[in-house]
């Protein structure tokens, strides 16, 4: 009976259409149209992009365009996730697509069309989006995702001096007629904003520009690395409701990377002394470290050079290399496969490198160690045990996983083997044939869970429905749990927000580093014990592996199964029927987007969202 009472506060909301309809969910920050439309990447490439192997490691287009970033409007998970959320919150796409789109947004091919009259009801639903998933980065198409332009048209401040915002993308993108360089320069059109200063330098590019220290800063990471309630021009559209039940006016918190990093040591300008070497197993910083430092790792390539019209080697050890990537490896091998052979320019092998280098930055972000707490020998004919005590770090500068929270997950899979290399024991198992993680009485796994609180049953914040996991994040208001292993020093509580209650651990305790310090340890340990048979042959090995995975089979069925449960969201042509394009003879055509993502986890070739390893850590017991 609770399962459906709950299933009718959902159904309700998403019957909610006159009202959704007359809010604006995207108020704040420059709105539709510009004046100067958003220059597609394709008319980058000619001076930004590399033609050889060298340059494809380096040069700003070769690294960009096989990220999530370049891909963000092909990416079939967000799609099926949209439709659910316009299921929801009718409109809700409006905040969703101002990210993955900013072209069609700022384009007003979205809901706003920026001369005070809306898009059709499925602009929401990107339907009035040009172009299609296949289609090169260029001017006929909406589907290039984060752009170029984009990022480095970005403003500190708005025309009217209005302060910088971070979160939820409400970006200010610079729209004048003219730019006017600090060399004495005029160029018509808005002026391009990175790094680099070119007063009496050779390097001076052909095209506007302006030197911006906000390009070097983690805030502009924040615009859309921060992700709240939709913030609507009558208020946050849900507050956050802690777990004991206390009603907030706070802005339900989404996803909070870039606060995890700002309340962390990572966002410190100096907190060693520059001669102190950091403790085994931790991160070897000395003073802040921005976002870049990661997700934009500067290139030491003797040939590196940010524009092909500059001599090689003119920016070696000064090149923000525009990799981006975190730890999703699962999504661009299904984007590589289903669109990146279009554009003639080798964009597999640009899919390839991005794999390549989110497995290496997953396998940097954690570090284990694993130490025998017990152990009792098994004889001929009675069974022995063993206790392991595993500790994971984290070493990166926000939570351990962080991000978008639905279907992602870390875990500990903790394997026993006798010395003939036989599989004793194990907790964290995952059966790559169904995608299933069994769920031991010992597993520890990693994540946020966030859901719907419960009025009839106080102190429940509602995750599941009919024992089935429930990823409504346009309509929850609480979180259930939230035991992700902190960033080193994390605060949760500071002077200037005491609450803490967007990146604090819920439902988890994890100690301060000293009493009273109100900064948390960068680690956890769990414990484990195992029954070693009679006879098992000695040693035994035990090794723990710290597992990632981008979507679990939770989620991805239950976005399938949104499609096909009333109200039924129809097949993509059909949603989209009369749209630009339609109908689409690539994507998901006469399937709706979240049974195309379902048939995409289901083939063998995609392996069901494998999980990927993080850091490995083994022991010995009985030697």
């Amino acid at each position: 009976m609770r399962a459906v009472v709950l299933a009718a506060v959902v159904v309700a909301a998403s019957l909610s259409s006159p009202l959704a309809r007359a809010i604006d969910l995207t108020p704040h920050g420059t709105q539709p149209l510009l004046q100067s439309a958003l220059e597609p990447t394709s008319d980058c490439i000619g001076c930004h992009r590399g033609f050889s192997s060298p340059q494809n490691q380096f040069l700003p287009h070769s690294t960009w365009t096989g990220s999530m970033m370049a891909n963000a409007t092909r990416d079939p998970l967000f799609w099926a996730a949209l439709d659910v959320a316009n299921k929801d919150y009718p409109g809700a796409g409006d905040f969703c697509l101002r990210c993955h789109t900013p072209s069609g947004w700022f384009g007003g091919r979205v809901v706003k069309k920026g001369d005070g009259t809306t898009q059709p009801a499925n602009g929401a639903s990107g339907c009035q989006l040009t172009g299609d998933y296949n289609d090169d980065d260029s001017f006929t198409s909406d589907y290039g995702g984060v752009s170029c332009h984009y990022c480095h048209r970005m403003m500190p401040t708005g025309p009217q001096g209005q302060p910088f915002e971070i979160g939820n993308a409400n970006a200010w993108i610079d729209d004048a007629a003219t730019c006017f360089t600090p060399g004495g320069g005029e160029y018509g059109g808005p002026c391009r904003r990175g790094p680099y200063t070119y007063v009496n330098d050779v390097r001076e590019p052909p095209h506007g520009w302006v030197q911006s220290p906000l390009h070097s800063s983690s805030e502009i990471c924040g615009t859309c690395h921060d992700v709240s309630t939709p913030d609507t021009d009558q208020g946050p559209l849900k507050t956050l409701i802690l777990e004991n039940g206390t009603a907030t006016t706070r802005p339900f918190p989404i996803e909070r990377t870039y606060s995890e990093w700002k309340r962390s040591l990572f966002a410190d300008l100096i907190f060693r002394d520059g001669l102190q070497t950091a403790a085994p197993g931790q991160p070897a910083l000395a003073k802040a470290q921005q976002c870049q430092g990661c997700h934009m790792p500067s290139s030491n390539d003797p040939l590196a050079q940010a524009c092909t019209l500059n001599e090689e080697g003119s920016r070696t050890g000064n090149l923000p290399v525009h990799t981006f990537v975190g730890a999703n490896t699962w999504v661009p091998a299904i984007i590589k496969s289903l669109y990146g052979s279009e554009g003639g320019f080798n964009r597999p092998a640009d899919f390839d490198r991005t794999i390549a280098w989110a497995r290496a930055m997953l396998q940097s972000s954690a570090a284990m160690s694993t130490t025998v707490t017990a152990y009792s020998a098994p004889g001929p004919g009675t069974p022995g045990s063993v206790s392991v005590r595993v500790r994971t770090t984290n070493l990166s500068g926000h939570k351990l996983p962080t991000g978008y929270s639905e279907g992602r997950r870390m875990w500990l899979n903790v394997k026993v083997f006798n010395a003939s290399n036989a599989l004793v024991s194990e907790s964290g198992a995952f059966d790559t044939a169904t995608g299933v993680l069994t769920q031991d009485g010992q597993i520890k796994i990693y994540e946020v869970l966030q859901g719907i609180w419960d009025p009839a049953l106080p102190g429940t914040c509602r995750t599941e429905v009919g024992g089935k996991k429930q990823f409504h994040f346009v309509l929850n208001n609480c979180i259930a749990k939230d035991n992700r292993i902190p960033p080193l020093g994390l605060r949760p509580r500071t002077a200037a927000d005491p609450n803490g209650d967007e990146v604090r651990p819920v439902n988890y305790t994890y100690p301060e580093t000293a009493s009273g310090s109100g900064t948390l340890v960068n680690y956890d340990d769990t414990v484990y014990s195992f029954v070693l048979p009679a006879g098992t042959p000695l040693p035994v090995r035990i090794e723990a592996n710290l597992r990632h995975q981008i979507a679990s089979k939770d989620y991805i069925e239950f976005l399938r199964d949104q499609a096909i449960t009333a109200p039924v969201i129809p097949a993509e042509n059909t949603l989209c029927a009369g749209g630009p394009g339609r109908p689409f003879t690539v994507g998901p055509q006469s399937q709706s987007r979240g049974e195309f993502l379902f048939s995409l986890w289901s083939d063998p070739a995609y392996g069901k969202s494998p999980p990927e390893t993080a850091a490995t850590s083994t022991v010995l017991a009985g030697n």
